[in-house]
């Protein structure tokens, strides 16, 4: 009972890894293909982000590459603190003045993500996914 309960957890947080990532990816994928970085920086500059060319880079690339890292569960505690700091960066330069629910711009989109973030940053190991099978192979190494 309490292996398939355990069983089951993992397998909804590789659910929730891979449609975080590909939330991200599609996010990036905007950012550095659909509008391209120098239109990314365009918008970014007119709401008011500073540094906007630097901050549509790492915006763009934490977003794209993070995204496909967190679908192939790839140093997820890693690519989980980048894409934390890209979202609080986000709420804090462009969110926040808009008050609180996504249909206004607000914060709570991003917040959500967080939250998605560190529940699959928790338990990166323990889901299906290449840190899964890397941790896998360093325990049977050391029997």
């Amino acid at each position: 009972m309490v292996k398939k309960l355990v069983t089951t957890q993992f397998t909804l947080l590789t659910v929730a890894r891979v449609i975080l990532g590909v939330v991200f990816f599609a996010h990036g994928w905007q950012k550095v293909v659909t509008n391209g970085l120098s239109g990314t920086a365009g918008a970014f500059e007119k709401m008011g982000v500073p540094a906007p060319t630097l901050s549509a880079w790492f915006a763009g690339l934490a977003e794209l590459l993070g995204g496909a890292l967190l679908i192939v569960g790839f140093a997820v505690p890693i690519v989980a603190i980048v894409l934390i700091i890209d979202m609080l960066g986000a709420i804090f330069t462009v969110h926040i003045d808009s008050g609180f629910f996504a249909t206004g711009g607000g914060i709570e989109l991003p917040l959500v993500l967080i939250a998605g973030l560190l529940a699959v940053a928790a338990v990166p190991q323990t889901s299906l996914g290449i840190d899964a099978l890397l941790l896998k192979n360093k325990l049977e190494g050391a029997k």
